[in-house]
């Protein structure tokens, strides 16, 4: 490795540890301070909120913002070394600019590495970690947000709930369906279902049942209170809907093969979280294209420009980020094409910048 390599190499990630370490710790006093009043509350050990909610708390940050910190750095670099005329010396002593980008993207590949290793495996058991302490001392053990669920507790009984309330055991707007053979034979609504857990039961209010018979006839019947037996619990809805974030993997794709068999109700959310985990930690390359195209120019604004145009840029990434998640989620755009499409046109817009920067 030359001499170059090594400078570059050594400026990149030293700079890029004290930046990340400085938005961690602005970042953790900020949020012990909005948070200081509940861990008094909940009496909580300052050993457990440093190695239970805190440790894990810098992991997922810095994981968050490794991207956009990448792309400040390589700015910062790139521009000091301009504003030193240093890229012009580098430039002007026959070094081509393909040559003088080699060690940012050297440096690049390790960080690659590094986030791909985390998104994959090291996140997901911090983020688990985080939810258990949030749970123990924050929170009730699980929460339902969804809306409108739809699931198939066995075969041919399909249940309906507008709404779940784990907190309370109780769903709103209740359905149950008894398919045979493809024809409905039985429906039962009601406004409210309660869940009894240490009787294993459900009580259903101010509902009706309806009864369609093999001859096309049908019954209809209503009641104010139903007690009746499912092979469903609330804590069921929990554990199906908990934070992805806290899935490795593995955990990931086969909770994905479930919902599936379950009827592929909110997929789209699913997907975009496992494609997320490769496509954000490769977008480290297309931030560092951009930054050293725009930033190895010496400009009269100095490093401020520089900087601007790297809050810009980075806006306009997010911003597209979340376009392409809507898309996939409201519009259904495959989940695999939208979250890489900010990743091409971030691309195509780092060669065009390549191609007018100094050479």
């Amino acid at each position: 490795m030359k001499t170059l390599d090594k400078y570059i190499i050594r400026k990149f990630l030293s700079t890029f540890v004290f930046i990340i370490m400085a938005f961690i710790i602005i970042s953790v006093v900020i949020d012990l301070s909005d948070r200081a009043d509940d861990f008094i509350e909940h009496e909580v050990p300052v050993k457990n909120i440093l190695l239970g909610y805190y440790m894990n708390f810098c992991i997922h940050f810095g994981n968050l913002l490794s991207g956009l910190l990448i792309f400040l750095t390589v700015v910062l670099v790139c521009s000091n070394m301009a504003q030193r005329t240093e890229v012009v010396a580098i430039l002007s002593g026959g070094v081509s600019f393909n040559r003088y980008l080699r060690p940012f993207f050297l440096a690049a590949t390790l960080l690659v590495i590094v986030f791909l290793f985390i998104s994959h495996i090291f996140l997901p058991l911090a983020n688990r970690r985080k939810i258990e302490f949030e749970n123990t001392y924050m929170r009730p053990n699980y929460y339902i947000s969804d809306k409108n669920v739809h699931r198939e507790i066995s075969p041919g009984e399909l249940v309906y709930f507008k709404s779940l309330s784990a907190s309370k055991q109780v769903g709103a707007k209740f359905t149950i369906e008894n398919w045979d053979g493809g024809e409905l034979r039985q429906k039962i609504l009601a406004d409210k279902a309660e869940y009894f857990p240490d009787e294993d039961k459900w009580q259903l209010k101010r509902g009706q049942i309806r009864k369609y018979h093999k001859n096309g006839t049908q019954s209809f019947e209503s009641f104010s209170v139903k007690d009746t037996v499912l092979n469903l619990k609330i804590n069921d809805f929990g554990r199906r809907f908990r934070l992805t974030s806290a899935m490795t993997w593995s955990e990931l794709n086969v909770f994905i093969e479930t919902l599936e068999k379950e009827g592929g109700e909110g997929m789209s959310k699913l997907l975009i979280e496992k494609h997320q985990r490769t496509s954000i930690p490769f977008s480290i390359y297309v931030f560092v294209l951009i930054a050293a195209s725009i930033a190895s120019r010496k400009l009269r604004g100095g490093t401020g420009i520089h900087l601007m145009l790297a809050v810009v840029i980075g806006f306009l990434y997010v911003f597209f980020q979340r376009i392409a998640s809507v898309s996939a989620t409201n519009a259904g755009v495959d989940p695999l094409i939208a979250v890489w499409i900010p990743n091409l046109i971030f691309l195509i817009l780092g060669v065009w910048l390549y191609f007018r920067s100094p050479k």
